[in-house]
């Protein structure tokens, strides 16, 4: 059972946390955190809670999407706080798709050069590059830097 001692005002813990409060309030609409209020009202939140925003301010700066992080938080306990092993094992689960992220990354720094470096800023040039506009054919964006690849027809 926690006692008034075990739970923080969310001032402190946006302090803490390095968020504003109104991240917090929004964290806790979207189910990431939950509060608590005994009297007054006003939102309290447990110790545990610093340590889910860190995990969450986190899993976004890699790019993952907040329904990502709801899924992961959901596997946690209620119970108790989450160990080492616990985190561990949501971020084995998400390593395939930081891999593939940091492979697309890497091929679009590598590759970046060869589309905007040109220096032709030419529609007519560039459609030497991407005839007809086919690449639109695979969707939106900068496909080839994407890591698409021309069909062999191209």
């Amino acid at each position: 059972m926690r006692t008034a001692q075990d739970l923080l005002p969310i001032g402190i813990v946006a302090k803490r946390c390095g968020v504003s409060v109104a991240t917090l309030r929004f964290y806790e609409e979207r189910g990431l955190i939950s509060s608590i209020r005994p009297e007054g009202h006003k939102r309290m939140y447990s110790r545990p809670t610093i340590r889910r925003v860190a995990f969450i301010r986190v899993a976004q700066r890699v790019g993952l999407s907040l329904d990502e992080i709801a899924e992961a938080l959901a596997l946690l306990p209620d119970s108790r706080t989450p160990t080492a092993r616990d985190w561990r094992q949501i971020s084995l689960g998400w390593r395939s798709r930081i891999d593939e992220q940091i492979k697309t990354l890497r091929g679009l720094r590598d590759d970046l050069d060869s589309c905007i470096g040109c220096g032709c800023l030419s529609l007519g040039t560039c459609a030497l590059y991407n005839p007809a506009d086919r690449a639109a054919r695979l969707g939106s964006g900068a496909r080839y830097l994407l890591g698409d690849e021309p069909s062999p027809t191209e």
